[in-house]
């Protein structure tokens, strides 16, 4: 009995210490895990501390960016279709970057553009050559200026019922521009190409009236710029601007029987411009204009798009 009472004991002794072993094991794990919760906690509180001010940061750069394209104004534009309304949208980015708004508008005719500019409601017309702009303001009473030379455009003679100039016949018709500087244009590039004869030194300011030799006895048909493409299914030949033929579906280089060579006199002088009313010439949205249609960006543009039909003013 004495053997059993102490074997009972003895093995009451070790389930206790059992039992006491695995309490030990199980307060050291808790022990260990409460410091990694404690730093897993930290980590995520100084996460979120953070948080907060990198949104500053991000929202104080956006702030900056803003500010270096704060914007400056709006140059609202007048302008023919082709190609001056096109070039125009190429220089919206680039304005953009600089602050300035570009509003382009598109006129179909020769008057209105330079009657809002000279009222007012237009800050600059993109149409016309200095020569067209002169004549304008001498006729009209307006106070246009050149603001800067931004390209030309080489005039050419296009086919119409017929595609060579040695075709010509009596009674045959061609299609000229009206307007004044235009018109003279026109005749000149015929003289060149041995259709008629103008009078001695009548050069730019040259009309049918100046015309002295007419072998092929052809019929010269004066007609508004902008109407001149549209008859050329009806006459024999069209002499047209370098814009109103592109708008028709000409390409100078491949459609034209005769053009204007880049060293001609007139190719020279028809240089179109950007023109405002007189004393707007220096103001900053207009300095920044001519800038930009001056710039390698849109020559690039220029040369890569209109296959000769527009050529950069240097």
């Amino acid at each position: 009995m004495k053997k059993k009472f102490i074997a009972g004991i003895l093995t009451a002794a070790l389930a206790v210490g059992a039992l006491t072993g695995c309490g030990g094991s199980g307060e050291s794990a808790a022990e260990t895990t409460a410091p990694a919760q404690e730093e897993t906690t930290a980590e995520a509180e100084t996460e979120a501390e953070a948080e907060p001010e990198a949104e500053a940061e991000t929202a104080e750069a956006e702030t900056e960016e803003t500010a270096e394209v704060e914007s400056k104004g709006t140059i609202t534009v007048a302008a023919s279709p082709t190609p001056h309304a096109e070039i125009l949208e190429q220089a919206k980015p680039i304005l953009a970057e600089q602050g300035w708004d570009l509003e382009v508008t598109e006129f179909e005719d020769y008057v209105q553009p330079n009657m809002v500019v000279e009222s007012g409601e237009f800050d600059a017309n993109y149409f016309q050559h200095i020569p067209y702009l002169d004549s304008f303001n001498e006729e009209q009473g307006t106070h246009l200026v050149n603001a800067g030379g931004i390209h030309y455009e080489p005039f050419g003679i296009y086919p119409g019922t017929k595609s060579d100039l040695s075709t010509l016949e009596s009674g045959d018709v061609i299609a000229v521009p009206n307007d004044t500087t235009n018109e003279a244009r026109a005749l000149l590039l015929l003289q060149d190409n041995g259709i008629l004869t103008l009078k001695d030194g009548v050069g730019l300011e040259a009309t049918v009236r100046d015309i002295v030799d007419n072998p092929y006895e052809v019929e010269i048909q004066e007609l508004e710029a902008a109407q001149v493409p549209r008859v050329k299914d009806e006459v024999a030949f069209a002499v047209m601007n370098g814009n109103y033929a592109m708008e028709a579906g000409f390409s100078v280089s491949k459609d034209a029987v005769a053009y204007e060579q880049s060293d001609s006199e007139a190719a020279q002088t028809y240089v179109n411009v950007i023109a405002v009313k007189e004393g707007n010439e220096n103001n900053e949205g207009i300095k920044a204009l001519v800038d930009v249609l001056k710039s390698d960006e849109i020559k690039d543009y220029i040369n890569s798009t209109y296959d000769g039909g527009v050529i950069p003013f240097e």
